[in-house]
């Protein structure tokens, strides 16, 4: 295995080809998404311990949606049983895996609970489901300096964590390796990761402006309804497909010392 460096333009190349790739096979990638989503949503409500899981299988998960997009771009279909793909490579992959998985919920966790002592818990309890988004929350200076703080300390965790999951299922790198591995990558890489949070992030308000200027040139409450009825699905799509470019990132960072062979999925 080796680090590549590559230019400031492929973070737009991996935005667009994550794109084209999606829309290759729209149904079959956005359903191994919503399994994810669903999946996690169902395990987090397991009193007392279900948040950790769900948390620790993000990583194994993010490795399924990585290689339903391999197998999209190889010209294959990607079926349901991808999304377990690094859940299914022999006992002590799995365990990797799994460990990987316990330091990622212990991570975000930690985070959750530095925000606690800021709000009084108002934050985690959003994001754990158990509290709505208000104005009274929103006006809360404590929420918002929270917020701030989760974000901040919640970067360098992302950024370890980025091609942490596919360093350990396609080259067997050891979970705390694969979290400085990972590390490395992305700041030797900055520039293009720069570009493509960048166009991610305008993409995703450009989608959202795009509704409120549908709303206004409607002028009803017909066009408010159906605005507040695409904001989700909408949200969800464009998750979809941002996951759907996450094997791009680590496709151009990382190759085999033998540039013509490429990790192949075992769906």
């Amino acid at each position: 295995m080796k680090l590549n460096l590559v230019s400031p333009s492929t973070g737009a190349q991996w935005v667009l080809t994550g794109t084209r790739t999606f829309f290759k096979r729209p149904v079959a990638l956005m359903g191994l998404f919503l399994m994810f989503v669903a999946t996690l949503s169902l395990v987090a409500i397991v009193p007392v311990i279900g948040m950790f899981i769900a948390l620790a299988l993000v990583p194994a998960f993010t490795v399924g949606v990585m290689a339903g997009t391999q197998e999209v771009e190889a010209g294959r279909f990607p079926f349901p049983m991808t999304l377990f793909v690094a859940l299914r490579q022999g006992p002590r992959q799995t365990q990797a895996m799994l460990t990987l998985g316990a330091l990622y919920a212990l991570a975000a966790l930690a985070v959750l609970g530095i925000t606690a002592l800021i709000d009084g818990g108002g934050l985690a309890a959003l994001y754990m489901g158990n509290a709505g988004l208000s104005e009274e929350l929103m006006g809360d200076d404590r929420f918002r300096t929270a917020l701030w703080v989760s974000t901040l300390l919640y970067l360098p965790v992302s950024l370890a964590f980025w091609h942490a999951p596919a360093l350990v299922h396609w080259h067997a790198i050891s979970p705390v390796k694969s979290l400085f591995f990972s590390l490395v990558a992305v700041l030797r890489n900055v520039r293009a990761f720069l570009v493509y949070g960048a166009l991610w992030m305008a993409l995703s308000l450009g989608a959202g402006m795009a509704l409120m200027v549908f709303m206004l040139l409607t002028g009803s409450s017909g066009g408010a309804a159906l605005v507040g009825a695409a904001i989700f699905p909408m949200s969800l799509v464009i998750a979809a497909v941002f996951f759907t470019s996450i094997w791009f990132t680590f496709r151009d960072c990382f190759s085999t010392e033998d540039d013509s062979a490429r990790p192949e999925a075992n769906p």
